[in-house]
């Protein structure tokens, strides 16, 4: 009986380990967030969409919280699959790409405490946005 039950228990647990989703995964959920938490940002920024304070924050809490875990979303050998598109370079310049999130994450939290209305929000949105871009410009694989 009890041989049985660590044998169940077992294959929980790997059932469980096989149904996480794989690092690629994770940060490719990540990214998504990213950009679901940008479109209205990016629409307040041209005047698509008006601006809303609420909607700023919920976006600088979205970017706060991938940020926390993303950098550790890229351990070695999860450069290739899944349709990932991280460049090599997170690998060969992983100071580089260490620096580059912190540097988000600085910018994050400055602009959750600086951000109080829509001047403020045109004054440091497009900065942390420019921030964005730069990181996929050195490392992201480009179609």
């Amino acid at each position: 009986m009890i041989h049985r039950s660590v044998l169940v228990g077992s294959a929980l647990l790997l059932a469980t380990a096989a149904l996480a989703a794989s690092p690629i995964a994770d940060r490719q959920a990540v990214m998504k967030s990213f950009g679901g938490a940008t479109k209205p940002l990016a629409a307040m920024l041209k005047g698509e969409k008006p601006f809303s304070l609420d909607d700023v924050k919920k976006s600088l809490a979205t970017y706060a919280e991938g940020n926390a875990k993303f950098v550790t979303l890229f351990p070695k050998g999860s450069e290739k699959g899944e349709n990932t598109e991280a460049s090599p370079k997170i690998w060969s310049d992983a100071a580089g790409f260490k620096a580059a999130n912190e540097k988000f994450k600085t910018e994050v939290a400055a602009a959750q405490a600086s951000i109080k209305d829509e001047a403020s929000f045109k004054a440091t949105i497009p900065a942390l946005l420019k921030n964005c871009g730069a990181c996929h410009e050195a490392y992201r694989v480009k179609d």
